[in-house]
C-alpha cells in the first residue's frame, strides 16, 4: 500500500514508519522541516515537506491510505492543542476525502470519548481528540480509531488488551505496540470502521485485534 504519515517525525511515527517499511509498504512522511529529510530517508520512507496547519494537497499523489500519528502532545496548551490535534486533524480528514483515499487511520486517545470527564489540565487534548475523531466517523471515509492508553518507550511486547471500551483505563502500552497496531489497521478488516481502546496485555496483537 502507498502510506501517507503525519506525524512521522514524532516518538511513535518514527516507530511506525520504519515497521510500515519493512513490511514492505511505500511510506511517505510528512514532516514540517527540511533537515529531518534525512532521518526519513533513514527509516526507508519518502519525505515530503507539509504542515498540517497548511494546504497538504501537495503530499496526497499517489496515496492510498492516510495515518495521522501526529500532536502537540497532552501537555501544550489549548491554542497548540486546538490548531493541531483537532484543526489539523479534520482539515486532513477533508483532505483525504477529496483525494479518495481508500482508508484513514487515526491515532487518538483514551478520554477522548468523553472529554468534561476528564482532569482540567487534559480536557482541552481529550476535546480535540474527540472533535477530530467525531469528523472521521461523520466524514464518509472507511476509516479506524485507536485509543491507547499512557505511552511508554518501553520494548515492544507484542500483546495487548483491545475492546471498544476498556473497563481499566488506567493503564499503559509502549509506543511501539502502539505502532503496530496502527500499522495492522492498515489492511485488518476487524479494524474497519471502529474506534476501540488498547493497552498493554496478554494477548498477541493480531488476535487482539480480530476479535473486536
Amino acid at each position: 500500500m502507498n502510506i501517507l504519515i503525519a506525524g512521522a517525525n514524532g516518538k511513535t511515527g518514527r516507530i511506525l514508519t520504519g515497521l510500515l517499511e519493512k513490511q514492505g509498504h511505500y511510506v511517505k512522511a510528512m514532516v514540517r522541516k527540511e533537515e529531518q529529510f534525512a532521518d526519513m530517508k533513514e527509516l526507508g520512507a519518502d519525505p515530503v515537506l507539509a504542515d498540517l496547519e497548511k494546504n497538504t494537497d501537495h503530499a496526497f499523489q499517489d496515496i492510498e491510505v492516510v495515518i495521522f500519528a501526529a500532536g502537540s502532545g497532552s501537555k501544550t496548551g489549548p491554542d497548540k492543542t486546538i490548531d493541531v490535534d483537532r484543526n489539523g486533524a479534520i482539515a486532513l480528514i477533508d483532505t483525504a476525502k477529496k483525494h479518495g483515499i481508500q482508508h484513514f487511520v487515526m491515532l487518538s486517545s483514551m478520554g477522548a470519548d468523553h472529554p468534561e470527564q476528564g482532569a482540567m489540565e487534559m480536557k482541552h487534548y481529550f476535546q480535540a481528540k474527540h472533535d477530530a475523531d467525531q469528523h472521521l466517523v461523520n466524514s464518509g471515509l472507511s476509516y479506524t480509531i485507536v485509543r491507547p492508553g499512557l505511552l511508554t518507550d518501553d520494548e515492544p511486547t507484542g500483546e495487548i488488551i483491545a475492546q471498544s471500551k476498556l473497563e481499566n483505563n488506567k493503564g499503559a502500552i509502549t509506543r511501539a505496540d502502539v505502532a503496530a497496531v496502527l500499522a495492522s489497521s492498515v489492511s485488518n478488516e476487524s479494524t474497519r470502521n471502529r474506534t476501540f481502546e488498547i493497552l498493554g496485555g496478554n494477548v498477541p496483537i493480531e488476535e487482539a485485534l480480530n476479535h473486536l
